[in-house]
């Protein structure tokens, strides 16, 4: 199941979108500090239409005022409790949103005539409502992050399920991988080694400022902002990455350090509680055509031993897989959205969903070649176990409803704590929605 947004909002408003030229504007609520104008309101209405989100309520603009109430309810409790999101999430965020308009209208050109900007105009009007998406889905998951289900919880919800009300199940599979990185010579290392060097040099003596250097070679998507990451935690980062930013002081230039990701050099911007704002300088080694050949190869070959039974694909796995959060559980390949085993087809990468659709339950692919997150990774995979379309039930589809269940209870603590914050919360509506049957009573006071 893809993943589902607690939060009332079924649909974000990008106001920047669908401005109106002839709409008077005025406050129609306010929530804290914070205000909902009229043009949110229409605007937001243009952009569900636009998306095919019809209402049968007579009154569904009452109901995106209500989505925009609840909105802001949030933000007003994130700022309370510190909640910030760094600016490479809002970038990537863009970025995903950019991808699917252009996808939808056909191309860059058709968007930017259609909305009669260019693409950075229109991404510059998209990041502050994204940061503030990002924020309210952070906030949700705070109020609802200590709700648990056991296992007899789910037997009991399962039981009250009518069996006609029971949803088929699609097509899923169980995926094995063994992942293999391409070796790197030395040459090659140095030679990145070097570079960072000089740039680290050119930056102490003051030839260079680090932001300069990071937008003109920083090989990831933080070269833009002068390699700013953004506020992040230890879990956030690699391991030695982590080590290395979180020991330097503000200013401070780090040694080069080595990742999985690259070799960097380090800038620490601040420091907040547990979180650190740094800058880096990200250099990937480039791997050459007999390199990638060799560890196809080695694939080959490891793909032998297990056909052959010297080994088993879990063991094989575990000795030779460089995938650190898949090697030690037999390879076991979990989908990117939910983290559940089973994965549907639609829902299984575009490299392996080529490989899987050749092969039979129990087969193992030939090495190929896999794009993830910008990287190459070489790859074989197997299928685990298949579950064919099927009318769900307890045995096969025990993690769906232990799901469904703890969605239902988070679903119940959120309009819980919605109609607490209502009666904390300074909240004025204005006269023309003073009559509307709202799905909480607590907006009109």
């Amino acid at each position: 199941m893809k993943k589902v947004l607690l939060l009332l909002v079924l649909s974000f408003s990008f106001s920047f979108i669908f401005a109106q030229k002839n709409v008077i504007d005025k406050i129609v609520a306010i929530v804290g500090d914070e205000i909902i104008l009229q043009s949110d309101i229409e605007n937001a209405f243009l952009q569900q239409q636009g998306q095919g989100i019809i209402s049968s309520s007579p009154d569904y603009k009452a109901e995106i005022l209500e989505q925009q109430l609840v909105q802001k309810l949030l933000m007003a409790q994130a700022q309370i409790d510190s909640i910030i999101v760094s600016d490479e999430e809002v970038e990537n965020a863009v970025s995903s949103q950019i991808e699917f308009f252009i996808s939808n209208i056909g191309s860059q050109e058709r968007l930017e005539k259609y909305f009669g900007k260019s693409i950075q105009e229109i991404k510059d009007d998209m990041r502050n409502p994204i940061k503030e998406q990002l924020i309210t889905e952070q906030m949700q998951q705070k109020i609802v992050e200590k709700i648990r289900i056991t296992p007899s919880e789910v037997r009991s919800y399962f039981k009250k399920i009518p069996k006609d009300s029971l949803p088929d199940m699609p097509d899923r599979y169980e995926l094995q991988q063994i992942v293999l990185k391409p070796d790197v010579s030395e040459a090659e290392k140095e030679r990145i080694r070097e570079q960072l060097r000089s740039f680290r040099d050119q930056i102490l003596k003051g030839e260079k400022t680090f932001n300069t250097l990071a937008v003109l070679y920083s090989e990831d998507a933080s070269a833009p902002r002068g390699g700013e990451l953004g506020y992040k935690s230890k879990k956030e980062l690699d391991p030695a990455f982590a080590e290395a930013a979180f020991s330097l002081k503000p200013g401070k230039i780090s040694k080069i350090i080595e990742s999985e990701y690259g070799f960097h050099i380090i800038q620490l911007i601040d420091r907040q509680g547990e979180k650190i704002n740094v800058r880096h300088i990200i250099l990937q080694p480039k791997v050459s055509d007999t390199e990638k050949q060799e560890a196809l190869n080695r694939l080959d070959t490891i793909r032998q031993y297990i056909t052959d039974g010297k080994m088993t694909f879990e063991e094989a796995a575990y000795y030779f897989s460089t995938d650190k959060k898949t090697r030690n559980n037999g390879g076991l390949f979990a989908d990117p959205q939910t983290s559940e085993a089973r994965i549907a087809r639609p829902d299984i990468p575009g490299d392996m969903a080529r490989e899987v659709n050749k092969m039979k339950p129990g087969e193992i692919s030939q090495p190929f070649i896999s794009h993830t997150n910008g990287q190459e990774e070489y790859k074989i995979v197997k299928i685990k176990e298949f579950y064919p379309r099927h009318k769900a039930n307890l045995d096969d589809d025990w993690q769906n409803f232990e799901l469904m269940l703890k969605r239902e209870k988070q679903m119940e603590k959120l309009e819980k704590w919605i109609k607490e914050k209502q009666v904390d919360t300074y909240i004025h509506i204005d006269e023309s929605f003073k009559d509307t049957k709202f799905r909480y009573d607590g907006w009109i006071k």
